[in-house]
């Protein structure tokens, strides 16, 4: 592991390979519904797998001129790439390209950014410093995939636990000081700990009004609902005072499939299909 962080002959052939690579793998998982919601998608949407990429480089990389340039030509490779791949796939076609324009201001980035950072080759304090930007923002992912793997779990696992390495071990696998190594990796279980703890204490919960006046009937205070299986939330009958009407909310805590059942007033039951994702939901009703 530690001869990835410095120990490769990184030519610039190698470089253009890896990012048609890293482009066309990461386009797969935006085109294939199977890696939906798992972590596998998170590459094409957040920067922590990306910052792995780019300490890759620096890491390997002769000079600071070379550092930043082949940081910079490998996104400006693989992030048109994704697009590029996606566009026959998807039905907004060459629209796709509109979401770019966020990968490109970091593409540009690249270039300072992949110039500082070849200082963390100098083995010294302040090599951290450069870090920390990196460690912080691959804790803001794992704060947010360790979230959405409370309520997918067990999805999500594979990139909580791959930013959750990377925050406690870059330090050690990037600089040869003890101290900075321990300071570091304790800094990251730190951070480790705490946003855990956070999560723990503020599990996910998505909240919607998920049904009204049915079939020209009224809901009202009287109507009793329950999900089948409990550990997919709370439901309960509640009023809305915009609409002077009383509708079913859910509380959703976790993704997947249950079953809703309204007793209405007359003693009559309606039963429910119910499919959960983060932020969104269906509800069928069933004949």
């Amino acid at each position: 592991m530690k001869k990835l962080f410095g120990g490769i002959d990184l030519t610039w052939p190698k470089v253009i390979i890896a990012a048609i690579i890293a482009g066309a793998i990461t386009a797969v998982f935006a085109i294939v519904p199977a890696f939906h919601y798992t972590s596998f998608i998170t590459i094409t949407a957040t920067l922590e797998v990306w910052i792995f990429f780019g300490i890759v480089i620096i890491m390997n990389s002769k000079s600071n001129l070379d550092s930043a340039l082949k940081c910079f030509v490998f996104f400006l490779i693989s992030q048109p790439l994704v697009y590029l791949i996606q566009v026959p796939f998807s039905y907004m076609g060459w629209q796709l390209f509109q979401f770019y324009k966020y990968w490109f201001y970091w593409t540009v980035l690249c270039l300072p950014m992949g110039y500082v950072g070849y200082y963390m080759k100098k083995n010294k304090w302040w090599g951290y410093l450069i870090l920390l930007p990196m460690i912080g923002i691959t804790a803001l992912s794992y704060y947010q995939y360790f979230s959405m793997m409370q309520f997918y779990f067990p999805k999500y696992i594979l990139i909580v636990l791959f930013c959750a390495f990377g925050m406690i071990f870059y330090p050690v696998l990037i600089f040869d000081d003890k101290r900075i190594q321990l300071t570091g990796a304790a800094i990251g279980s730190v951070l480790v700990i705490a946003l855990s703890a956070i999560c723990f204490m503020r599990p996910p919960v998505y909240s919607a009004e998920i049904l009204g006046t049915t079939e020209n009937r009224k809901i009202t205070e009287n109507c009793k609902v329950f999900f089948a299986d409990p550990k997919y939330g709370d439901v309960s009958i509640v009023y809305e005072p915009n609409i002077d009407e009383y509708m079913v909310r859910a509380d959703f805590k976790k993704a997947g499939d249950t079953v809703l059942t309204l007793e209405m007033e007359d003693g009559t039951v309606r039963v429910y299909d119910v499919h959960i994702e983060r932020d969104t939901y269906s509800v069928t009703k069933r004949d």
